[in-house]
């Protein structure tokens, strides 16, 4: 199976509470890491989420801990590639073409997508 998405794609949330209730759905952003058999995605700016982390000190002496705020993984279900004409979300499809390289054909997979066409 091919991946759809891949780390450094530009996704956009199709799906949770709208901006205007303090969601992510409509906002947009790069994958910054892909668990493959979670089927779950770190996307750059989305979904924020904090933790208390207990207060301790390293080897320099500086205090470290507090609350800190960092991106939760989410749902790759939730999420679609940002077409690049129209800056919207769409359905990624697979094309197969061949590429002679020093004399050697190699069939390879393109991702596309689906709405306008263009590579990916």
């Amino acid at each position: 199976m091919a991946a759809r998405i891949k780390k450094g794609d530009l996704v956009e949330v199709i799906t949770g509470r709208t901006q205007a209730r303090g969601g992510d759905r409509g906002k947009q952003g790069k994958i910054i890491s892909v668990d493959v058999e979670k089927n779950r995605v770190l996307v750059e700016g989305i979904n924020f989420v904090t933790k208390h982390v207990r207060v301790g000190q390293t080897q320099r002496g500086t205090k470290t801990g507090g609350i800190e705020t960092f991106e939760a993984a989410i749902h790759v279900s939730n999420v679609a590639i940002v077409d690049p004409e129209t800056k919207k979300p769409t359905r990624v499809g697979f094309r197969q073409e061949e590429v002679t390289k020093d004399g050697v054909t190699k069939t390879v997979r393109i991702r596309y997508a689906k709405k306008s066409g263009k590579d990916i």
